[in-house]
């Protein structure tokens, strides 16, 4: 791994010494000619795969005609894609930025000053522990993994920490005047792929509606189609007042959005918030395109069909492996938990010509591409089977 010493970049990056030079679907090719089966997608960035012609298309026509104009101005793309994500979520409005944390960040500025207009002079929002909602000093704050925070004290106050999946938790948390918001992912990613009990976010929302606060969701992650339905909590029944999106929106142009409904969505207004790239004619052509390209070829329903049949099939592969804590996921989110730290697997999978994640140091995190094929799904599951075995030493 090419920790430090890179010419001119910071050594923020823990990088593997492999550089990619071009894709296809679920395939990237390095300098060398060598090929690499994604079951990463750019930590669930590509769901469309790389160079999708569609999009691909979508991006060069736009660049012919306009890059960008500012938000001082109205932006037909930018209109459209409001649009189509208030009509496929159900919600009201939508603020454009560029990543997930800058989503997020919004998110947090809603709940204040949604918050200061009750009267709530000290507003405090509802995180948990494991959490993961950026790197910008507000949402590394919100964050529930203490190495975030190392080295960036004092963190932005305001928040207050409870369990994961613990509905009394928040219940009783939520009883403090000042909370005005609870932020949750519906599946925590890099906390390991935890995927809660079927009632929790219904019961968070009966929570934040019996106490007139903002149940907030983080889909930076879960979002578009990557659970099987276009929003995670749509599995639930329930819709949030603010949800978060980043990731699947682009494609790999980067792009987030603060999705919001009712009060929420009125919180902003001119002068209160803004981001000078966020949701500009590119970006927005981008996104429109990987809509209607999940749309046509029905991406959402598959990526359920599949990630259940690959968790199954995972359970087969690792049967009788007792290094094995658990097998779990929601759609195309899938998290391997062994009983030990398995960080070098994914140096070995890299060396065998497939890419994979690692998280909360247990855990083998896998987020291929929608796009991916029942074979290239096999391959995945045999591949990554075969690497826990080898490095568990279990004879399948």
């Amino acid at each position: 791994m090419a920790a430090a010493g890179i010419p001119g970049l910071m050594s923020n990056y823990g990088r593997m010494d492999v550089t990619f030079s071009h894709g296809r679907g679920a395939w990237l090719w390095d300098t060398e000619g060598r090929p690499y089966l994604d079951a990463l997608s750019g930590i669930a960035v590509c769901g469309l795969g790389h160079a999708h012609p569609d999009v691909t298309a979508a991006i060069a026509a736009q660049a012919t005609r306009l890059l960008h104009t500012s938000n001082l101005y109205r932006v037909e793309r930018q209109e459209q894609l409001a649009t189509r994500l208030c009509a496929l979520s159900g919600m009201d409005r939508v603020f454009f930025c560029n990543s997930g944390a800058e989503a997020n960040e919004a998110a947090i500025k809603i709940a204040r000053k949604f918050g200061h207009e009750k009267g709530v002079a000290r507003p405090a929002v509802i995180v948990t522990d494991g959490s993961f909602h950026g790197r910008t000093l507000a949402t590394l704050s919100a964050t529930g993994n203490a190495k975030v925070h190392a080295g960036f004290e004092p963190l932005v106050e305001g928040f207050v920490r409870v369990p994961y999946d613990d509905v009394d938790a928040v219940g009783n948390a939520a009883g403090n005047a000042d909370v005005v918001a609870v932020l949750v992912e519906p599946v925590e990613g890099e906390g390991g792929i935890v995927v809660p009990e079927a009632r929790y976010l219904a019961a968070l929302r009966k929570i934040c509606d019996d106490r007139g606060i903002l149940l907030m969701l983080d889909e930076v992650q879960t979002g578009m189609g990557r659970t099987g339905r276009w929003f995670a909590h749509q599995h639930h029944g329930i819709v949030p007042d603010v949800m978060t999106l980043a990731k699947g929106l682009g494609n790999g142009v980067p792009i987030g959005a603060c999705v919001a409904r009712g009060a929420a969505a009125e919180v902003l207004q001119p002068g209160t918030h803004g981001s000078t790239f966020g949701g500009n004619p590119l970006v927005s052509a981008a996104a429109l395109a990987v809509i209607d390209t999940m749309e046509r070829d029905g991406l959402v329903q598959r990526a359920g069909t599949l990630g259940a049949r690959m968790v199954a099939d995972f359970k087969h592969a690792l049967a009788g492996n007792k290094a094995v804590v658990s097998i779990r996921g929601h759609g195309l989110m899938l998290g391997i938990e062994l009983d030990r730290g398995c960080y070098d697997l994914v140096k070995l999978a890299l060396a065998q010509g497939l890419l994979i994640n690692v998280t909360a140091d247990k855990t083998v995190r896998l987020l291929p591409p929608l796009i991916l094929s029942d074979d290239e799904a096999r391959q995945v599951v045999t591949r990554v089977a075969g690497l826990i075995n080898e490095f568990t030493g279990h004879a399948a």
